[in-house]
Formats: C-alpha cells, structure tokens, sequence
C-alpha cells in the first residue's frame, strides 16, 4: 500500500506551502490569512526513488470561532488516524503556542512515527528561537523554510528512509479496482460477479465506507476484485467517514493494476468521473469504462456511438480506452467485462522483442520523420521497450531535445496501431544515440 503522510498543525504555519513543495506543485490555496485550508488537498510526492501520498489539513484550533471549526478538527483527527507518518508543523516566529500544545497532544496519542517540523527558520536567530519547541516533548525537530525549500531534504531522507519500497511481481493476482462516484452501482457489480451479495448495496449513496478486497476466481479470470467507496466532489465530503472513504478510494487506485471506472448512465459523464479517470491515468492503471444504467436510458441505434464519441472528446488525447455499455440490474454484459478487463491485464503485461518493434515502427518512421528544427533533422535510430511493470519505450535519436510532444504522440499513436495496447497508458522516451 502507498505511504500515506499527514501535514498537520494550527492555522498559519505553513503547511499549504509545505505541501505545494513537497507535491511539486501549487495545488493548495496559500494566504496570510489564516484558516485557509478547511479541505484536505492529496498529491504524491517523491524523493530517493520512493512514492508517498501527502494529505494537507486545515489548521487545528481549540475552541475557534469559525463555524467550520469542528469540520476542520475532526478532519485532522481523522488524516492523523489514517497516517502511516505525520509532519508536525509549527511557525519558528511565533514560538509555543496553546495550540501547538494541543496538536503535539494529538499526534502523541496516534502513537505513529511524528516529525516535527519547525517552519519560517529564515536567519540564524530564527535557529535560536527554533529551541524553545524542545518543550513539545519532542527528542528532535526539522529546521526548513517552505517558501524557500531550505532545509527539506533532511526531513525527506529521513522519510524516504521510513518508507519500504514495494516489489515488482509481474505474477501476482493483478488488482481491479472498481472505482466511481457514489450510488453508480459499484457494490452491486461485483456482487453480479460473485453471485452473492458480498456487499451490503442500498439505494443511499455512500453505503459502502471501506475498500474491500475480494479474491475471484471463475469462468477462467483470477483477480483481486477492490471494491471501493464512491469519490465525491471534496466540496460535499462533511463527514469523517466521507474523508476515510475518499482517501481509501484514492489508495485504491494508487494500489490497482486496473481501474473498471463505473458511472451511472443518467448522471452521465460529468467532471467528477473525469477527474477519477485522469486520477487513474496519473497512477498508470489500465483502465475499462463501464457506462452503468444503460437500460434506463432512452435510445436509437445512434446512442452508443454518440455517447462513446463524447465520452473519447472528454478525455483526449487518451482515448484508446475500451467502453462498455451495461446494466448490473439485469446482469448485462457484465461478464463481458471481466473479458475486456482481462485483455487490458494482458495488454499491460504484454513485452515486444526490440528486433520485431524496429521492423515495424522504423519504416513507418523513415515514411513521416520529426520535423526539422533551426534546419537541424532528427533520425531516429532504434527502439526498445523498457523493463518494467507497464509498457514504456525509449526511441534513440541524435537530438532527443528536438523532438517535441505532437511527435511523441504519434509514436504513441504507431505503437498502439501496431501492437494492441488498448486501455493501458504508455510512456514514450526521447534518448540520445
């Protein structure tokens, strides 16, 4: 499972920064004013060569005033509950503080692996003042700057060192996740291919809080079926539970080798269920559309071809991505699914010797070569596949820095017309010969 690391601490501290730093990425709103963050904000962090997953939190206050208050503090409770490690942040300018007494109580109780990070450490009297955080109880602290990024590759050395890198087992029972928003029938599909209801379904959404993992084996498939909670719009998650759901649904896919991404048909394929989408390209699932409900819909022989081509519009440039159209009520083409999920897990493991790819691709090649630059031309010379766990391919040129995305994507377009990748995400690589 992937690492998961809590940002927490009382307003104003500087964990949105922090975060932004960290994710490499300016995903959190950042303001003087403190309380900004009432959501928590994910990303996925890297250092040494390891993944983790960062949660940033509202501020902890005892007491507040605002009317999010009590949201805010159980959110905290419940990033400091789910954590495997907590980065416990405190303001060097403003010294102990009663609410940073009350924070540092907090995470003592988790009883989880605690960095406590002194932030705004700007000057060598800010290191002095660093000091009087020893009264938290605490054996040792990080001296950073956020905005600046002094200071952090201490803390994540130490990180990273906590972290213990997950194997590669190109053999291992390939995991499908099956993910969506609430109330789009994900509990009822896999109970369809169980035969039994495995999970409690109910017209209510949010039914399902945990992520359940199932081992099925029958009519010649053998999967690790997750069953996960359905991902809300962070805007209506309210509830503690509701964050435990989003965040387990998020671990989900970052785990999965597959994502079957299942909406309901008359909610139609809105931005939510694209942002699952792209959140499964991001983690390089191979992915399988399910459009759920479809008998409910009103329809001519033009309605699936019309609804797959909006559905290929939203989520361009990757679209060679298998769409099916099922109902879990009546139990149709849900089998199938299974069968196109399973071309998918062959597509993802699926490795073409050097020699036939260069048979292949290089005339095609020679027929439409990168477009010249400053009157320099690229010749590409070979390709090869890399080794690892989904297909990656390196293409050596004279001058890799010349070759820009348009071209990189239609060498992602060759590969896919040639060889049969459908659902799964590729990676083209530009390298110097």
């Amino acid at each position: 499972m992937s690492t998961i690391v809590a940002i927490v601490g009382r307003p104003n501290v500087g964990k949105s920064t922090f975060f932004n730093r960290l994710i490499e990425n300016r995903q959190a709103i950042v303001d003087q004013t403190s309380g900004v963050t009432r959501d928590r904000h994910y990303g996925q962090a890297e250092w040494n060569g390891k993944t983790f997953t960062v949660i940033d939190t509202g501020g902890y206050v005892i007491g507040g005033e605002d009317h999010y208050g009590d949201q805010i503090d159980h959110q905290v409770k419940t990033a400091v509950e789910e954590a495997d490690m907590i980065l416990f942040l405190v303001n060097c300018k403003d010294g102990v503080t009663p609410n940073d007494e009350a924070v540092a109580e907090l995470v003592r109780r988790s009883g989880k692996p605690t960095f406590l990070v002194v932030n705004k450490v700007d000057n060598p009297d800010d290191r002095i003042e660093a000091t009087t955080f020893y009264q938290l109880g605490f054996e040792e602290y990080y001296e950073l700057a956020a905005i600046s990024g002094s200071g952090t590759g201490d803390l994540l050395d130490d990180i990273s060192d906590r972290i213990i890198p997950e194997e590669e087992n190109l053999q291992e029972i390939p995991k499908l996740a099956v993910v969506g928003r609430p109330n789009a029938g994900k509990s009822s599909f896999i109970n369809a291919i169980l035969g039994k209801e495995r999970f409690i379904v109910n017209d209510e959404s949010g039914t399902t809080r945990d992520a359940n993992l199932t081992r099925f084996k029958r009519f010649g498939h053998a999967f690790d079926l997750i069953d996960t909670a359905g991902i809300r719009k962070k805007s209506r998650v309210r509830e503690d539970l509701e964050f435990y759901s989003v965040l387990r649904s998020i671990r989900s896919i970052e785990n999965a080798d597959i994502s079957l991404i299942l909406f309901d048909a008359q909610r139609g394929f809105d931005q939510q269920v694209q942002k699952i989408f792209w959140l499964a390209e991001k983690n390089n699932n191979g992915i399988v559309i399910l459009v759920n409900k479809w008998d409910l819909i009103e329809k001519d022989h033009r309605s699936v071809k019309e609804y797959t081509a909006h559905i290929k519009e939203e989520i361009a440039p990757f679209t060679d991505v298998p769409i099916l159209f099922i109902s879990v009520k009546d139990r149709k083409r849900v089998l199938k699914a299974l069968d196109i999920a399973n071309q998918v897990v062959n597509n993802k493991k699926k490795r073409i010797k050097t020699r036939k790819l260069n048979d292949v691709l290089l005339p095609l090649i020679q027929k439409n070569p990168p477009p010249a630059i400053k009157g320099k031309y690229v010749k590409i010379k070979y390709v090869t596949q890399l080794p690892t766990k989904r297909p990656q391919f390196a293409f050596f040129c004279n001058l890799p820095q010349y070759v820009k995305e348009p071209y990189r994507r239609y060498l992602e377009n060759l590969l896919r017309a040639s060889f049969d990748f459908t659902g799964v995400p590729i990676s083209v690589y530009m390298r110097k010969k």
